[in-house]
């Protein structure tokens, strides 16, 4: 049972306090009355005073019947619209009890039904009336009218027991719906700002973590060294346990040793700051093993990383299935919360047992899937045959992959087979041990953004229409989880469903993690088996040597690794699975990663070194170049001059150069902050919803297009579109205009700067040559879900997950106050009876002398 946690954290939110206030719940309505500090009244006939205040200067009071309690009760349920309970009470209840502010902390989640995913509140503070009080008021509401019916027949006294009764257990069933939950807030802290672990399932097996169905709870223990453990899996004499782990405790085989006891029921991790100076790495040793172009059958002896371990740091967490819940505290001041309450009800004094009643947390994150991808759909499968509302386990991976063209093609029919196209590409997403927590900074943002910039020094040559070759720039999703995007970019291509085809692909080249480049050194990577070929290996040989020629002037210094060494995982091996395609792939390490936080939560800006000086407000942070952003647009310029020269450009490579302080904006949007004012400028208008203040993530997930995917298609365009002088209605429908080249562009709307003027913006129409194409892994297209060829990644669907803390008695308390409880109430319903089946007796009037005969 749980008691009141007290203390700073629980008083009252200022301006929320019981005093009464003298506004209307929606303004003023012909039916109610508002009265200065005192409660409000409806109807005619009912008293006209506020509670405790007397009359109402004039009018002359009149009596307030059951009738009219009843009439006013029901009109407080049937008022739908009121944004929040009114800070008023009843004559018959005591005053309410203070309302603290709504949280803003929600979590999306998914619900088990068709409908898919919602939001759910952490903290639900403002109840609607439920459907079993309605129906307990309208039942009170035809008593109250029966009882004044058998009055006026003198059927019965007026003032009845039974009637009164009604009307007691009415104020309170109606108290119970408008403050049902103010004991709740009493009794627990919810945690707003938490990342739960989720379950995810592929062909063969299902990683990740889940609570019971109700949620489980444990007493807090907080382990700051390895040695706070030991109360945990053995001394302590309150189990089950929730851990409060230190970020640097969160290792493989501390995990292993929790997970193997049945002592401990979940982990809450706190974040290190700084990050973990050895690194840490919850991914893979051989990322994407399996997908990627190695195999039994091309190149054995690289398969499997074999021949280099690319994430040496990885400790396979992510893709571990733990049967208890885990929850990252991402709020240092609610991991102070968290822990001030254990330090004063949980640690033992002086070597003594801690007595109840103890600090608890219950965390709920149960999961609706099991096993696999191939039961989960089966059982989706099969539901949907015989049921006209099926229910849904699960749900694939899917996004968009961006993709863009130097020069317009005819998006609706396919590419001559003798046109070449030299294809740029780089991958969107990320991933970490917790749900939707993938900053992503190294392993990701460093190579898109370099991508990005790229795209918008080519864009700026004036001849880029009159080179031979076509040049397409791609943005992949989903590459974490087995190469969703790419394999499905080429499953369209080998089928006729994409406007490009695998035969027009001149040469390859990847942007793979680059900003962390020691002594400026940027490796070029290449396959040696499809270089067995002597035309791929002369246009790699080609490809090289234009990335070459394009660095002498810079601060970047190109180097190539071994011919002997294989490719690092990349998208590249999807096109090279299909194809023997020339290409190359750009990244800062020869061998090994560079990276210590690769696939975690601490692939942070911190990691990839981006300092900004004290003091900066978030408009100067935002055009401020640091020195990441100068390394990055150094890597762009290379790569822009390198693809014009692969593309035929026969002009000087020296005007090409890619802006720091574009490459600096993106960095600050994409990891940093959102919504800012750069970005809020080149979004579409009905974008605004993915303008967040928090730090972007990089996660697929499963509602597509995420914000990440729609990000780059907007700042493509606004890099590298043209602005046309079209109306609103003309760019949103450019298939009613008699234009020859709407086939070939999309149309933005998008919002523009701010007037200087006013608050309103400038909005325009942006022409762009940007595309979205799906990424969705074609297991699913095919069924086959069991796939070993292709991604079988889904998501688990769930119905609640939050985080609380709160005071748990002892269980000898728990079972006192039940039995306690069940004899009152079993008093209270012979009581109810007794006086119920007496209340003639009980109740009866005098009769009236003045309807006596004689």
């Amino acid at each position: 049972m749980g008691q009141i946690l007290r203390g700073p954290e629980l008083g009252e939110a200022p301006g929320n306090g019981g005093g009464r206030g003298t506004e209307c719940c929606d303004g003023p309505d012909p039916e109610m009355h508002c009265v200065e500090g005192g409660a409000w009244t409806w109807g005619e006939g009912g008293t006209r005073q506020g509670a405790g205040m007397g009359p109402i200067p004039g009018e002359a009071p009149s009596p307030f019947t059951r009738a009219d309690l009843v009439s006013n009760l029901v009109s407080i349920a049937h008022r739908p619209h009121c944004p929040r309970p009114p800070r008023r009470h009843w004559n018959c209840l005591t005053p309410p009890l203070p309302l603290p502010p709504r949280p803003a902390g929600t979590i999306e989640s998914k619900s088990s039904g068709a409908e898919g995913r919602g939001r759910y509140s952490l903290h639900p503070l403002f109840p609607r009336v439920g459907a079993e009080a309605e129906a307990a008021i309208k039942m009170a509401a035809a008593a109250g009218r029966a009882g004044e019916s058998r009055r006026a027949r003198g059927g019965g006294a007026p003032g009845g027991g039974g009637a009164l009764l009604r009307g007691i257990l009415l104020c309170v069933a109606a108290s119970g719906s408008c403050w049902g939950n103010s004991v709740e807030r009493k009794i627990y802290i919810t945690l707003n700002r938490t990342a739960p672990c989720v379950r995810l399932l592929n062909a063969t097996h299902q990683i990740g973590c889940q609570s019971s169905i109700n949620g489980d709870t444990g007493v807090i223990h907080v382990a700051e060294k390895e040695q706070d453990l030991k109360w945990v899996l053995s001394d302590g004499p309150h189990p089950p346990y929730m851990v409060l782990l230190e970020g640097e405790l969160f290792t493989r085989e501390l995990l292993q040793q929790l997970k193997g006891t049945s002592r401990v029921s979940g982990l809450a991790v706190a974040l290190s700051k700084p990050s973990p100076s050895p690194g840490f790495s919850p991914g893979l040793k051989c990322p994407n093993d399996g997908f990627g172009v190695y195999s039994n059958d091309y190149g054995p002896q690289y398969a499997h990383c074999n021949w280099t371990v690319w994430n040496p740091l990885g400790n396979g967490l992510s893709y571990e299935d733990f049967d208890f819940p885990i929850f990252l505290l991402e709020d240092a001041n609610e991991t102070q919360i968290i822990k001030q309450c254990y330090r004063d009800h949980n640690l033992p004094q002086n070597g003594s047992i801690p007595e109840y009643p103890l600090c608890a947390m219950q965390l709920f994150s149960h999961m609706h899937a099991v096993t696999s991808t191939v039961t989960c759909m089966r059982r989706r499968t099969i539901q949907s045959t015989f049921s006209l509302n099926p229910e849904e386990f699960c749900d694939p991976l899917i996004d968009y992959n961006v993709w863009s063209t130097l020069k317009p093609i005819n998006t609706s029919s396919k590419m001559h087979p003798s046109d070449e196209v030299i294809m740029v590409a780089a991958r969107l997403d990320s991933h970490s041990f917790f749900w939707n927590i993938a900053p992503g900074a190294e392993s990701t943002v460093s190579s898109f953004v370099t991508h990005l910039a790229a795209a918008e020094a080519l864009h700026k040559l004036p001849d880029i229409q009159s080179l031979p070759r076509n040049i397409m720039f791609t943005f992949f999703q989903g590459e974490t989880f087995d190469y969703i995007g790419s394999s499905r970019m080429v499953y369209d291509m080998e089928n006729n469903r994409f406007p490009i085809r695998l035969d027009n692909i001149y040469a390859f080249l990847e942007l793979s993690q680059v900003a962390l480049r020691n002594n400026s050194v940027l490796w070029v990577h290449t396959d040696p088996i499809s270089q067995k070929n002597e035309s791929v290996q002369l246009r790699v040989k080609n490809l090289v040597e234009a990335l070459t020629r394009s660095s002498m002037d810079t601060n970047v210094s190109l180097q190539e690794v071994s011919q002997s060494q294989p490719l690092p995982p990349s998208s590249f091996q999807r096109f090279l699975r299909a194809r023997n395609i020339p290409g190359v792939v750009l990244a800062d390490h020869r061998t090994s990663f560079h990276n210590r936080y690769y696939q975690s939560v601490y692939d942070t800006p911190e990691n990839i070194l981006m300092d900004y000086p004290a003091g900066l407000s978030p408009e100067e942070a935002l055009t401020y170049v640091t020195d990441t952003a100068k390394s990055l647009a150094e890597v762009a310029t290379v790569v822009a001059r390198a693809l014009y020269q692969l593309a035929g450009g026969n002009s000087s490579t020296s005007a090409i150069q890619a802006a720091p302080e574009t490459v600096s904006q993106m960095l600050y949007g994409f990891l940093i902050k959102a919504n800012n004012s750069w970005f809020q400028s080149i979004i579409k208008q009905d974008m605004k919803s993915i303008m967040v203040d928090s730090v972007p993530q990089h996660y697929i997930a499963v509602n597509s297009p995420v914000n990440t995917t729609q990000l780059v298609q907007s700042v493509l365009v606004n890099l590298t579109g043209t602005v046309v002088n079209f109306t609103k209605e003309e760019c949103q429908n450019p298939e009613k205009m008699s234009i020859p080249e709407k086939e070939l562009y999309e149309y933005s709307w998008v919002q523009g700067p701010r007037d200087p003027n006013s608050t309103s913006r400038i909005p325009f129409c942006v022409r762009s040559t940007v595309h979205l194409s799906k990424a969705l892994s074609p297991a699913f297209e095919l069924k086959q879900w069991g796939s070993t060829e292709y991604s079988t990644w889904t998501e688990s669907r769930w119905k609640d997950i939050r985080a609380r803390i709160f005071l748990v008695a002892s269980r000898e308390l728990e079972i006192i106050t039940l039995v306690v409880g069940i004899a009152i109430l079993v008093f209270s319903l012979l009581a109810t009876y007794f006086i119920n089946a007496k209340a003639d007796v009980l109740f009866s009037s005098p009769p009236d002398p003045g309807a006596m005969a004689y």
